[in-house]
């Protein structure tokens, strides 16, 4: 599952510096909202780079060059093929059964990322493309890939069964999202916490949280999302 690493259930409880530093992170650039804060620029560091169409805006602001752009080109303009001219794309038709964004993430997991910190993944015209990415977020975590959404001001982590902590500050306000019913949810580190509850999907109980401490939330089943409003503004 990661690339020199025998016990997947000890290695999440590295520190992430650790774990990164043992696995092949991409960075997805989307065509969603994206600010570049401090945060974001170090997430990003040192990852390789795969553009879905019109997510090739972003490579100035990260200071990247993709190492590839991919996608059907209906939302990229002229100016974006001139800026991007050295670039190596791949043209897919309008016609297709997955979205620019997957056939990248698809690009990158069989060019060995293990890691992948999604970009633009929040906001933008399209809400149908938003929710796929949160989706999607979570199949890729079903397959043992490491994934973060992020929009800079938004992140976003997938949450399956067990124990999970998170790099977040004092205050922060966060959110799980069930896509399912959940089962011995619990939160710790929160204003307010849970212990082992069930929570229906489609509940509100858990929108609007804020971090006191430490946070971890453990799952004994179902799937979920927790989505938290970065503090770094600057």
């Amino acid at each position: 599952m990661f690339r020199g690493v025998s016990d997947p259930a000890r290695f999440r409880r590295w520190p992430r510096s650790v774990r990164r530093a043992a696995m092949s992170l991409f960075s997805i650039l989307l065509g969603g909202a994206l600010t570049v804060t401090p945060r974001l620029a170090r997430l990003a560091a040192g990852s390789r780079a795969i553009a879905a169409d019109s997510g090739i805006r972003h490579a100035a602001a990260l200071r990247v060059v993709p190492e590839l752009w991919v996608g059907d080109f209906d939302s990229s303009s002229a100016d974006d093929f001139e800026a991007h001219r050295d670039v190596p794309r791949e043209t897919f038709p309008a016609a297709k059964d997955k979205t620019d964004g997957e056939l990248a993430i698809d690009i990158a997991i069989a060019r060995g990322a293990t890691s992948l910190l999604i970009l633009g993944a929040f906001g933008g015209e399209r809400a149908d493309h938003e929710f796929l990415h949160l989706a999607l977020a979570v199949r890729l975590a079903e397959r043992g890939v490491d994934v973060t959404l992020s929009s800079g001001r938004q992140e976003g982590w997938p949450l399956l069964p067990g124990s999970r902590s998170f790099d977040v500050e004092y205050g922060t306000l966060f959110s799980i999202l069930g896509f399912t019913d959940l089962d011995g949810l619990s939160i710790e580190g929160a204003e307010w916490p849970l212990d082992r509850i069930h929570m229906e999907f489609g509940s509100s109980l858990t929108i609007s949280n804020r971090a006191v401490g430490p946070l971890t939330v453990s799952l004994g089943r179902g799937r979920a999302l927790l989505v938290a409003q970065t503090l770094d503004r600057s």
